[in-house]
């Protein structure tokens, strides 16, 4: 069996074993454009404050990369392979033509014919309107998602795109997220996947939006789901046959099972075998998401939605996240550690993420004096605004790097015991919280998780969750088990109980969450942020003005 993971800067292929999940080959092809933030490949035009783009052009390369090459490397014959699964980030959606063609193929210089990545935040101004009216009119689907829709999501992307390039909007006959467009060009086959259309696309109760209320956020985005394809599947669906050209990229055997296109995080579920009621996963990594199953439905304030059999058949699935965990780890290593902080870890032979590590593992839990709000990306859940913006309080001229890198990894800790408070509050319990994602490979960040949840850590047993989780929903796909739960049972593992709280440690945690909780209320009315950031943008707009202008010139 092969999971694919195509992530935020590469995709990963993994050949697992069908009896018991057992991994016997990788391989990863790095994204030749990664994300596209600044202008637009070749040097064409220079794009606007938070955009966040990719290229389809890497995501077919990892097909024809990645696969036979994790192939190879687990010495097997190609024939032997009876399905293939995927996994995409979302959303990440792309406009394009009846037959799937990306209208970034067609016209590269247009912006918005480029496929949007999870972390564009540039529709966040269209998301507001969607929620004001949404609100106005008190429609029933709202509460489903916290009671606000993300400026990530694909009607505020495509309500962005109508608006500010209407030709493109025009051209557009789907408007499709990237991991139903992958499985398209493996099957030949259009199909929409459940999870994605739920929890990004806003389609409850068997419909979405009504034209009507589309109609009250612009006359011409009335036909907006005309562009959403068709009937949705489910999860471990067989959605086609592996076509004779998809089996030249991959090198596979033509008419092989292919799964039914699904989100990294949901599919980590199945592959630490966390699929039954209660057991939040979270994938921690540039950002953290966080998904649970339940056997009842409620509304979560600030969750990007509650979606029937959106993880497994027969569930009610949660989604919650944060914008930024790891991004804003690197961020900081990347531009504000100095130059001494890089020599002594490399004297050690250390990364400077493992020399700050250590040295604020060193500290007593408080003795940095600071506090800080994880919204360097904005805040996904619980307040879902994505114009938010970083805080740290506390600093004095005795402050170090160590002191704000662990103040940094606490302030996610914080994000995420709010958002398991959040779940409770509402009636939903978590009985176990499983980690999984690359930043599993930081003890002392898990450590901290544990102190602040005060609660235990279960660890998944594998360091390729997602693709793992893919290559589970094609083993059910292909017909090896009936079910994601039979087939998680039996591929999918983690160990419980990996890091435990200190009691100590989460007394004193209690004191700095509850400053944490002082910081999100004050400034998440978004009041000063707000400000700060359309300060910003203007300044930005009337640079690259003047950039533009020079060049005319």
């Amino acid at each position: 069996m092969i999971g694919v993971d195509f992530g935020t800067l590469s995709g990963r292929a993994v050949v697992i074993r069908v009896s018991d999940g057992a991994e016997a080959g990788t391989a990863v092809h790095e994204f030749a454009h990664r994300v596209i933030e600044d202008r637009l490949p070749g040097g064409g035009a220079r794009l606007g404050p938070d955009w966040a783009l990719q290229s389809p052009h890497d995501w077919l390369d990892v097909l024809r990369t990645a696969v036979p090459e994790a192939v190879a490397a687990a010495g097997i014959d190609p024939a032997r392979v009876i399905g293939i699964g995927t996994d995409f980030t979302a959303c990440t959606v792309l406009p394009a033509r009846a037959d799937g063609t990306p209208l970034c193929y067609e016209t590269p210089e247009r912006p918005h014919a480029w496929p949007k990545l999870w972390k564009h935040h540039a529709a966040q101004a269209h998301a507001d309107r969607i929620n004001a009216l949404a609100a106005e009119r008190r429609e029933p689907w709202l509460a489903r998602y916290g009671g606000k829709i993300s400026a990530e999501w694909e009607f505020a992307k495509g309500l962005q795109v109508l608006e500010e390039d209407p030709e493109v909007y025009a051209r557009a006959e789907r408007w499709i997220e990237a991991a139903d467009w992958i499985i398209w060009q493996l099957t030949g086959v259009e199909s929409r996947n459940v999870c994605t259309a739920g929890y990004k696309g806003i389609f409850q109760d068997g419909a979405y939006p009504s034209a009507d209320f589309l109609a009250g956020l612009n006359p011409d985005f009335s036909g907006f789901i005309d562009k959403l394809g068709h009937e949705l599947s489910p999860l471990g669906g067989l959605a086609g046959r592996l076509t004779a050209e998809a089996a030249g990229w991959t090198k596979l055997p033509e008419g092989i099972a292919v799964a039914v296109g699904n989100v990294d995080a949901h599919v980590t579920s199945a592959a630490a075998d966390a699929v039954r009621p209660g057991q939040m996963v979270a994938i921690m990594g540039t950002s953290t998401c966080h998904v649970m199953s339940s056997d009842r439905l409620a509304e979560v304030p600030g969750m990007c939605g509650v979606v029937r059999d959106g993880i497994v058949p027969g569930l009610w699935g949660y989604e919650a996240g944060q914008s930024g965990v790891g991004d804003i780890f690197a961020w900081f290593v990347d531009t504000c550690v100095p130059a001494t902080y890089t020599r002594r870890a490399e004297e050690r032979g250390l990364s400077v993420h493992d020399l700050l590590a250590e040295l604020a593992a060193a500290q007593p839990v408080g003795a940095h004096g600071l506090v800080a709000l994880d919204w360097h990306n904005g805040n996904r859940s619980v307040l879902v605004d994505h114009d938010l913006s970083g805080v740290v309080v506390g600093q004095t001229l005795a402050t170090r790097p160590e002191d704000v890198y662990r103040a940094l990894v606490e302030a996610t800790a914080f994000g995420a015991r709010m958002i398991v408070e959040t779940f409770e509050a509402a009636g939903v319990p978590v009985a176990e919280f499983v980690v999984a994602g690359g930043l599993l490979k930081n003890p002392f960040l898990m450590q901290v998780y544990a102190d602040v949840l005060r609660r235990p850590l279960s660890v998944i047993g594998s360091e390729q969750g997602p693709a793992l989780g893919s290559a589970v929903h094609a083993a059910v796909a292909a017909g090896a088990y009936a079910d994601i739960q039979r087939a998680a049972a039996a591929m999918g593992r983690r160990s419980e109980d990996v890091y435990l709280p200190d009691e100590r440690r989460a007394g004193v945690y209690d004191l700095l969450y509850a400053a944490y909780r002082a910081l999100h209320d004050h400034f998440g009315d978004g009041r000063v942020l707000h400000a700060l950031r359309a300060i910003r943008n203007e300044a930005r707009g009337a640079t690259a003005a003047q950039a533009l202008d020079g060049a005319r010139s």
